[in-house]
């Protein structure tokens, strides 16, 4: 069983940044994938950003490709999501995921998926 926490969400004006951690509880935290989803209001989730094992590859949704970056530390079990140039469109509540050994970029099952922490970007 993994359980991942998420945290670093808050307010911030647009053009300001952000950086969210997900720290992942369990062993084998390197056999994972990782992954960030985010769900704005009243619309459904969608892949923000996701990051193999080792962390050698990495993919972005379109839309925050240049202006975010997921990276991990495998030594503390934790990902994260650095989010740059914000905008008021990226307001929604952020989902770290987890998938044992795959990488997957949609919203269909994954192995876990965290409690979500709130990104609110005022314009």
């Amino acid at each position: 069983q993994v359980q991942l926490v998420e945290s670093g969400g808050g307010l911030v004006q647009a053009g300001g940044s952000l950086r969210l951690s997900c720290a992942a509880s369990g062993r084998s935290f390197s056999s994972y994938a990782m992954g960030w989803f985010r769900q704005a209001p009243g619309k459904g989730r969608e892949f923000v950003a996701a990051i193999s094992g080792s962390g050698g590859s990495t993919y972005y949704a379109v839309s925050v490709t240049g202006r975010f970056t997921i990276s991990r530390d495998n030594a503390k079990n934790t990902v994260y999501l650095q989010m740059n140039s914000l905008k008021p469109e990226d307001t929604a509540v952020y989902y770290c995921t987890a998938d044992l050994d795959r990488v997957i970029t949609t919203t269909t099952t994954h192995d876990f998926w965290g409690q979500g922490t709130q990104v609110t970007v005022s314009s």
